[in-house]
């Protein structure tokens, strides 16, 4: 920007002299000389305030080159004149004592320099044209750019790295380590026996009775009532130290039904019974809710109880319902009962075992409930949520 100003200062200047030397001859080119002292010496002046930070040594060598120059031209231009002494040949041609004061070898002080830009576009008749380029712009404001590179690597956030790394991988390590964690397994051994093996490993048996698979030594015994068909725990021969057995009496305990957390498992009493073969106050089910939230529902010996739809709320993942329609209730109403839990797997079984058989595959076909499981007599699931 200065050495656009000082350029277009010297244009005026050089401009006007050759105006004035096609007007007046020898003393137009000493005016049109006097003019152009000012305005080297000007430009020089402009150097030295615009910008202030510049090296003392540096304006100080501008000044020095700057003066001669137009004290030296000056001098050979009076000269050339009438031979007048300059201060006389400025006044002599009618020209302004400042512009001829402003041309000879006199230092002039920074704060003159807006001054004698104007005086010099004033004569050319430029002033609107120019006045606002030749006003000094000041010195440009630099704390933006520092702001630009403020952020490493384009301002990028880093914080948001390891959760764009946990979004890629899109898994989820409470997940991963259950997925790595061995299955529960159910052992449907026939009647109302049943076998759980959890996922610590840790073996549960209810209401044994029949079937076979009774090696695996118990760390859990649990008895709905006192019939023969689900008392036969002398079959559990082999069981773990502070292996438990829990039966009706323990689970009915104070006339209220019990719960029991055992760590790995967690039993709670439900009620059964409510018909002639089996009083309520002494027949119970049980909910076993395993270390890995999976929940099985054995309903033992009974007919429609009063709190089966308050078991909806618990999201129950598997339910056995007895159907025999003798001692207990038959498949339609135990089908109604299944509606009302609303467990995600229903599995008829208790269908009146005689002759040495234990499970009627024909009869469990007929159990017509919603999300229907079979399991036979003997067969083993992986059990899942």
């Amino acid at each position: 920007m200065r050495d656009m100003k000082r350029r277009k200062i010297l244009i005026i200047a050089i401009g006007l002299a050759v105006l004035l030397s096609a007007c007046g001859g020898s003393s137009g080119q000493d005016k049109a000389a006097a003019s152009a002292g000012p305005a080297a010496e000007t430009a020089g002046s402009e150097s030295k305030s615009a910008d202030p930070v510049t090296d003392q040594g540096e304006n100080a060598e501008q000044e020095s080159a700057a003066d001669p120059a137009g004290s030296g031209q000056d001098q050979t231009d009076g000269s050339a004149g009438s031979g007048q002494d300059q201060t006389d040949g400025s006044a002599g041609s009618g020209q302004d004592p400042t512009v001829g004061s402003a041309g000879s070898g006199q230092e002039v002080e920074s704060g003159e320099t807006d001054s004698e830009e104007t005086l010099l576009l004033e004569e050319a008749g430029t002033t609107e044209i120019f006045s606002e380029e030749a006003k000094p712009t000041g010195r440009q404001d630099r704390t933006a750019e520092p702001a630009e590179d403020a952020k490493p690597d384009g301002g990028k956030d880093r914080t948001a790295e390891p959760a764009e790394k946990a979004e890629q991988t899109g898994q989820d390590p409470a997940a991963e380590e259950a997925a790595d964690m061995p299955k529960a397994r159910l052992l449907y051994m026939g009647q109302a026996s049943i076998r759980i093996t959890t996922p610590e490993g840790k073996v549960i048996y209810i209401d044994p009775y029949c079937g076979s698979g009774y090696e695996p030594a118990a760390d859990l015994i649990l008895i709905t009532h006192d019939h023969y068909d689900h008392n036969a725990s002398d079959l559990v021969a082999n069981r773990n130290p502070g292996c438990r057995t829990i039966t009706w009496k323990e689970a009915l305990a104070d006339g209220q039904h019990q719960t029991f957390d055992l760590g790995f498992a967690r039993v709670e009493a439900v009620e059964a019974g409510y018909n002639s073969f089996h009083d309520v106050n002494a027949c119970v089910g049980y909910i076993v809710t395993l270390s890995d939230g999976i929940s099985i529902y054995v309903t033992g010996d009974t007919s429609t109880t009063q709190q089966m739809p308050a078991l909806a709320e618990k999201e129950i993942d598997y339910a056995f319902y007895c159907c025999d329609g003798v001692y207990n209730m038959d498949l339609d109403e135990a089908a109604r009962c299944a509606e009302m839990v609303g467990a995600k797997h229903n599995i008829p079984y208790h269908m009146l075992a005689q002759d040495g058989v234990y499970f009627d595959r024909d009869r469990a076909e007929q159990f017509d409930a919603p999300d229907r499981l079979i399991i036979g007599e003997g067969e083993e699931i992986e059990l899942t949520r």
